[in-house]
């Protein structure tokens, strides 16, 4: 789904709608003024573009690609316009008060930046550009389900929200951490953005070495660390997703294989039956029956 499919209409509202959170992708041609308001629920802000800055309280933050804006409950805020000419592009994350506390309950590691904006006054965080990407594919992906109508929808989409609120809080916690460990963090996300960028290309851990200029057991390291699995694994089961999410989509099974790293049909069939426990063709099959009953 194409970026722009996904774009709201701008709405001065500032109540949510919903019981538990709302987003939108607001991408303005001139950006409407907005004075002075508080919510009863957080708002995430992630900056793309424009000529503006955030006044929260008596202080103004001017804004660059990638800044995130934290604005907890009760905390007034305006947006204040430098440039009307120049467009204004954003997403925003609304969060409501009970939807976060259930979060917390289940762990307090959703709540960390929350805490830091309400008690530490802390309100931008500020991302490199690989990093703030990661974060806009989860929005996108999040954005691309609320709009579509596939099966499993109203599943998917709070394992969505919880997975973006759960990424940004890791990102800032990280970078509060030391030196030596947000270094290994940063090699983490980027590694992930550029396999993500690649997928159907060639992904050796000797490949990968040379282009991060580290050790290819630094790497495997890294991803034994942090996702319990090795780094083969980790891309096997990305492109198989990918593969599987393309045969729902109706794709041949020789454009879908091909597409995404696989060499030959024999060892894209191995693969997938070995990870979903069918073929290829039978799933393919199963979801055309499946697609003709509904």
């Amino acid at each position: 789904m194409k970026k722009h499919t996904l774009q709201s209409p701008f709405s001065d509202r500032q109540y949510m709608l919903s019981r538990d959170f709302e987003i939108y992708y607001y991408n303005d041609k001139t950006p409407a003024k907005v004075d002075f308001h508080t919510h009863d629920y957080y708002e995430f802000y992630f900056f793309l573009e424009g000529a503006v800055s955030i006044q929260i309280e008596q202080k103004v933050y001017p804004l660059r690609f990638g800044d995130i804006m934290l604005i907890p409950p009760g905390t007034a805020h305006r947006l204040v316009i430098h440039d009307s000419n120049v467009r204004y592009s954003r997403f925003v994350f609304w969060i409501s008060l009970a939807y976060c506390k259930s979060l917390h309950t289940a762990s307090g590691h959703y709540t960390y930046l929350m805490r830091r904006a309400e008690e530490d006054k802390l309100y931008i965080f500020h991302n490199d550009r690989i990093t703030f990407n990661t974060i806009q594919t989860k929005i996108l992906r999040l954005l691309e389900e609320i709009h579509s109508e596939r099966f499993g929808k109203e599943a998917q989409i709070p394992l969505c929200v919880n997975d973006l609120i759960l990424h940004v809080n890791r990102i800032f916690y990280e970078k509060d951490r030391p030196a030596s460990e947000r270094m290994e963090s940063s090699l983490y996300e980027k590694l992930l953005v550029y396999m993500e960028e690649h997928i159907d290309e060639d992904l050796s851990l000797e490949g990968l070495a040379e282009i991060f200029y580290v050790s290819k057991y630094h790497i495997a390291h890294i991803f034994k660390d942090n996702l319990g699995m090795s780094i083969h694994q980790y891309i096997m089961k990305k492109r198989l997703l990918l593969c599987k999410e393309a045969l729902l989509s109706n794709e041949s099974i020789s454009k879908v294989y091909s597409s995404y790293g696989f060499g030959d049909y024999s060892s894209f069939y191995r693969a997938f039956k070995k990870e979903y426990g069918i073929s290829p063709k039978d799933f393919k099959k199963e979801h055309r029956k499946i697609s003709s009953v509904t």
